[in-house]
């Protein structure tokens, strides 16, 4: 490279022996590249490592959803009392994620995130010996808490290691974690549950977590584009005030709450449903229900490709149609048609998900561990009002209850979304004028 084309000195080239000045800038320009991005170094080993994170994450958050027939039954309690064990962990996560999100500003999102699985493993590990409903609740929202580290610290750390065109499809790989986790968890409880009692089958996902913590924790690597933030409250509420501010940004949050109460809903209720007439079902059967998960984990990690040919509101519709097909579909008697209406909230869940995920971690150009936190607080509210809520109107209503809860919650994303696209036109007719 000639003195000329770099924009160095002539006279510095020429009479060192070393061409100082055009190394330094090749290693700037290098330093540009350090981003992760598919098929480069490091990219997989942090794929595999968040994807880990979420499967752990997703398994012991929702590790009693499965079995709340049968806790319902070992402590004489309704289904809306059961649904406590999954809400006080939701519950909790949402509570702790944005000042977790600070601790991730600061002492880094890596550290954060491990010590937030290390915290939450531990309390696995004692769920399995709660003697009573109260004490079981208060351990899962312990873990809920514990677990707040990792949504939004895993979305900035995305955010800052990974280049702009491929983050889409590094969040959805995360998602997808959580599709597997969410999948594998209730699977696995659901047959070691049928043959030991549910309390054997939390203790496995307590196991299999601590493993996939260890693993996350040796493959991720080290994070070269942090740079820490501070502690201090009046910088926080500011930083979270100037999100809350932003238009997209709130309705991306309520978005996401939305999906996630029709998810929470269905998913809390639904092995209840199963046990009744007509079906009838083991617990084992119902455990595997959850195979549909898999749709999930293809639809999170395409969504990148979704928003590229639809736009992001493209996909946010199709998504809240793919929905709203399964949530009719599951009403009717027949056990193919319901697994079909799963597979269609399933997937339409997700792949909404992903999309409104990724959208904020874009749309935040600072503080976006507290803008990702935000996001993650609102997601696992609308859980806890869907799993409480969804379990209420079963209770009073039976499943088409649950069903015009989650149809409610998808005319909400819509009209949300539909207030977007309004939006947009009105700032693309006035954006002329301001010049």
């Amino acid at each position: 490279m000639s003195p000329a084309s770099t924009g160095a000195s002539t006279t510095v080239v020429a009479t060192s022996p070393v061409p100082v000045a055009d190394t330094r800038l090749d290693t700037s320009d290098y330093a540009v590249d350090t981003r992760l991005t598919p098929g480069g170094p490091g990219y997989r080993r942090m794929s595999f490592a968040l994807f880990l994170a979420g499967v752990a994450t997703f398994a012991l958050l929702y590790s009693t959803q499965a079995l709340l027939p049968l806790i319902s039954g070992e402590f004489g309690v309704a289904a809306s009392d059961a649904s406590w064990t999954v809400a006080a962990a939701t519950g909790g996560l949402a509570l702790f994620v944005l000042p977790m999100s600070a601790l991730s500003e600061r002492f880094g999102r890596r550290a954060v995130m491990t010590g937030s699985l290390a915290v939450a493993v531990a309390v696995g590990l004692l769920v399995p010996f709660a003697p009573s409903l109260g004490v079981l609740v208060v351990l899962r929202a312990v873990q809920g808490a514990a677990l707040a580290g990792l949504p939004a610290s895993a979305q900035a750390y995305l955010a800052e290691e990974v280049r702009p065109k491929a983050l889409v499809t590094a969040i959805g790989l995360f998602v997808a974690g959580n599709s597997v986790g969410g999948m594998s968890g209730r699977i696995i409880t659901g047959w070691v549950a049928q043959a030991w009692g549910w309390r054997v089958a939390v203790a496995v996902i307590g196991v299999i977590a601590v493993g996939c913590a260890i693993a996350f924790r040796l493959l991720l690597p080290a994070p070269k584009h942090f740079t820490a933030g501070s502690l201090r409250p009046r910088i926080l509420l500011g930083t979270v005030r100037d999100h809350l501010a932003n238009p997209l940004l709130r309705r991306l949050y309520a978005i996401g709450a939305l999906f996630m109460t029709v998810f929470g809903g269905v998913y809390t209720v639904i092995g209840y449903r199963l046990t009744e007439a007509p079906f009838g079902l083991p617990q084992g059967i119902i455990g595997s229900i959850f195979l549909v998960y898999l749709v999930g984990t293809v639809s999170a990690s395409t969504a990148g490709r979704l928003v590229g040919r639809l736009g992001r509101r493209g996909a946010l519709y199709l998504a809240g149609g793919t929905t709203t097909a399964g949530l009719l579909l599951s009403l009717a008697p027949s056990l193919p048609l319901v697994l079909l209406g799963l597979v269609l909230i399933t997937a339409g869940f997700f792949a909404g998900h992903a999309v409104a995920s990724s959208a904020v971690s874009k749309t935040a150009a600072q503080g976006r561990a507290q803008a990702s936190a935000l996001y993650q607080s609102m997601y696992y509210i609308g859980s806890s009002v869907g799993s409480t809520v969804g379990a209420t109107a079963f209770h009073a209503d039976g499943w088409g209850g649950t069903v015009t809860v989650g149809l409610l919650a998808v005319v909400g994303v819509v009209a949300i979304t539909v207030a977007g696209s309004r939006a947009a036109r009105v700032a693309a007719r006035t954006a002329p004028a301001a010049h």
